[in-house]
């Protein structure tokens, strides 16, 4: 892989990098923010559904604990995995210095500034938090562009439309669209549900491969890519179904559809082969949350007795949830040059995370709802703790050597 930049990196960002390690690689503060919010905002929500807690925010809190899961711990997941990613497509110096500070930032002012920020204030929330997403596709773009790699331009598409979900929630608290925000929520979680497609369907594989390899397993993961593409192309379709012909049965049908290509995709893997490895059947199981996610959304729309909530947090919670922890672990530990192996604390957030997931779907489906939120959120919580707390050396202190 070639690591030598088609253009110079400007001097003062280098020499900020080289003096301050958190900003040599967006993974490391955008996955440290990522971890942090994930496990702070469940905090917050739970002492908000307790009736302990009255956000400030302009928001709805329901709304604002929905955007905040997306726009908030999800896109800064996606903001380091992409940061750090591109540079090895392109061949590019990755993001660093002091535009990676900025860049994170006005992630963090955002995050900030919608918490805070009452009604008076919800022009400001708007701006500033609505200024990231094309921030960072520009930079993405940029990148993408410069090094000529034109086959991952598609990978800045579903953040510009993220872009667009996300004014399109402030719309609704300014008054300037009436009912706009659950529906752009709901599409903007399907295009992050995109991206994981994408990405996984490249990660998940050729990870499983070469660890097979070295234990001379002959039956490797294979890949149709016919199927690669109608199990990505399903992804937003059901998203647009759902928003635009609920409880249907044509909606049904692409969500049942879309379990049954991503389950076929993920059979091809050989996940069942990875039982020793925790940094490979994560993967796996983040991923299988994907067909169980879209099975439940076909029988919610078609059976009253099946929650649609149960089956969009198998998408969430579960899937980018437990897809979310994976990469960040093993990217994290990859590129901060430690061993690629889990210890103790990653191998029980693997736990603790999907059990979180599986918690939020199964209770509300048996009636106990009070217990898919507390026990769940708990779970989370220490899911997501566990990872800022083990990983914060790997992802503050520079990187080790040899």
């Amino acid at each position: 892989m070639a690591t030598t930049p088609r253009q110079p990196v400007p001097a003062l960002a280098l020499r900020m990098a080289s003096r301050i390690p958190f900003f040599t690689f967006g993974y490391r503060p955008f996955f440290l923010f990522a971890g942090l919010y994930a496990a702070g905002a469940i905090v917050l929500w739970l002492l908000v559904l307790h009736g302990q807690l009255a956000l400030p925010s302009a928001l709805d809190p329901v709304v604002w604990h929905q955007h905040e899961m997306i726009f908030g711990f999800a896109v800064a997941a996606i903001a380091g995995f992409l940061l750090t990613a591109v540079p090895n497509w392109t061949g590019r110096l990755p993001v660093a210095g002091w535009p990676l500070a900025l860049l994170a930032g006005l992630w963090l002012a955002g995050r900030c500034i919608v918490l805070a920020a009452p009604e008076a204030g919800a022009w400001p929330a708007a701006i500033v938090d609505g200024a990231f997403l094309p921030v960072f596709a520009a930079v993405i773009l940029r990148e993408i562009i410069a090094g000529r790699n034109w086959r991952n331009v598609k990978v800045a598409i579903p953040v510009l439309l993220l872009a667009l979900c996300n004014l399109a929630v402030h719309a609704q608290t300014l008054g300037l669209a009436e009912d706009s925000a659950q529906p752009a929520l709901l599409l903007a979680v399907f295009l992050v549900l995109t991206l994981i497609s994408i990405v996984g369907g490249r990660i998940i594989p050729s990870f499983t491969r070469n660890w097979l390899v070295k234990r001379g397993t002959k039956r490797l993961p294979r890949s149709f890519p016919v199927l690669d593409g109608a199990a990505i192309g399903l992804v937003p379709l059901v998203g647009l179904a759902v928003v635009v012909l609920p409880e249907s049965t044509p909606t049904a049908a692409l969500a049942f559809a879309a379990a049954a290509a991503h389950g076929a995709r993920l059979a091809l893997w050989q996940g069942q082969r990875t039982a020793a490895e925790p940094l490979v059947w994560i993967l796996h199981i983040g991923y299988a949350w994907l067909p169980v996610g879209f099975a439940l959304l076909g029988l919610a729309q078609l059976f009253e007795g099946v929650d649609t909530g149960a089956a969009l947090h198998a998408l969430t919670a579960g899937a980018i949830g437990t897809m979310t922890l994976a990469v960040m672990t093993r990217a994290s530990l990859g590129h901060s040059g430690r061993a690629l192996a889990a210890d103790r604390a990653t191998t029980l957030a693997y736990l603790l995370v999907p059990a979180a997931a599986a918690v939020r779907v199964a209770a509300p489906l048996a009636g106990w709802h009070v217990l898919a939120y507390q026990v769940s959120g708990a779970l989370w919580i220490a899911g997501f703790g566990l990872f800022a707390i083990a990983y914060f050396p790997v992802l503050v202190l520079p990187r080790r050597s040899g």
